[in-house]
């Protein structure tokens, strides 16, 4: 099978284009697959075969050309697109080259019964690739969605780049905790949640030995700054920017904290657990919890809960032995589900089936 995957972020290499490159490069394997992309910086993540286009707008002529000489040039079956502009120029092209448009959906999203998402969503699209269930839920509300359409996809983890980050095979005793958060500094990340809850907990009690570091670059850095520094948090927090490659920090981290408000399944959090991380999370709609069981493999809390948040950071600092078994329950959790080989066989055959149904 061929796939043609599109993605036109200006910039930002975040986890939707981080999870989609991965399940491209997953696919590459076995299948013949395509990207085409408009910045750079999601670009030179792919190794396999990729175009740089402009993505100008919905109905993008030059762009709409080039992709369906794409399309026959590489004889493509599939074409998967992940960002709302893609999804109107994916859907224009897949009925002009006959081909299935698949719609890539990593956030939580209610859709308007509007003329413009009937087209786009209902008439234009075949099929929908979701990562949670809960995204699937909000889908198919729509009246011009039915639920055959939606396929829940676990998207899958690179076990093998991740497999050469170990951790440290006995951390010392009395070593200092490190909580680690990652992704844009934005709104709905809410970091500030975290430095709040932080400041929370090492005035709990006298003489708690933590740091936090953030991972992660954004129109929230100076907001974020300024918050450190009125919390009193200066030498404690690190905002250390964009990281191309987070593992080694991921792995020598104990605990990972996020406090997103709404996600579907951060892929950031799932290479955290495999990492061997606690990780606390909201439950950011709802998402988190097909993978995370609270007091399990996780901690979870609800959104804007300094509280709560605090005293899960206080009771894995005070109890190692706790935030240990929970940090094996996590990846243990990962491992088994999101393997590379899962990932392949669940796109194929949602692929076929959809391809099977349209043609039915």
């Amino acid at each position: 099978m061929n796939f043609l995957f599109l993605n036109s972020a200006r910039r930002g290499w975040g986890g939707n284009e981080k999870s989609i490159t991965l399940t491209a490069e997953i696919l590459s394997a076995r299948h013949g697959v395509v990207l085409a992309y408009r910045s750079d910086e999601i670009g030179n993540h792919a190794s396999f075969t990729k175009y740089r286009l402009p993505f100008l707008f919905e109905g993008d002529l030059y762009t709409i050309a080039c992709l369906v000489s794409i399309v026959k040039k590489h004889r493509i079956d599939v074409i998967i697109p992940s960002k709302r502009k893609d999804y109107a120029l994916a859907g224009i092209v897949s009925r002009l080259c006959g081909i299935e448009n698949i719609l890539w959906l990593g956030a939580h999203r209610r859709l308007r019964n509007t003329w413009v998402n009937r087209l786009v969503y209902g008439t234009l699209a075949d099929g929908f690739i979701v990562n949670a269930k809960q995204i699937r839920e909000a889908l198919t509300e729509s009246p011009f969605i039915p639920e055959r359409k939606v396929k829940v996809l676990y998207r899958g983890i690179n076990s093998t780049v991740l497999d050469r980050f170990p951790r440290p095979a006995d951390p010392e005793q009395g070593k200092p905790m490190l909580i680690t958060a990652m992704g844009r500094l934005d709104k709905n990340k809410s970091h500030d949640l975290l430095l709040r809850g932080f400041a929370r907990f090492i005035n709990a009690q006298p003489g708690i030995d933590a740091s936090v570091e953030i991972l992660g670059e954004g129109n929230e850095r100076p907001n974020l700054e300024r918050l450190i520094r009125e919390l009193g948090l200066e030498g404690r927090v690190i905002l250390r920017g964009f990281v191309a490659t987070p593992y080694a920090d991921l792995a020598r981290s104990d605990v990972f904290v996020m406090t997103s408000e709404s996600e579907g399944l951060s892929i950031a959090l799932l290479e955290a657990m495999y990492l061997g991380n606690a990780p606390v999370s909201t439950y950011a709609g709802g998402g988190v919890t097909e993978i995370v069981t609270d007091g399990i493999n996780g901690l979870l809390f609800d959104y804007g809960d300094e509280n709560a948040l605090a005293n899960h950071l206080l009771k894995l600092y005070l109890e190692p032995e706790f935030r240990r078994q929970i940090a094996s329950e996590a990846r243990k959790s990962v491992s088994e589900r999101y393997s590379a080989a899962r990932i392949e066989r669940e796109v194929t055959t949602f692929c076929n089936e959809v391809k099977a149904a349209k043609h039915a």
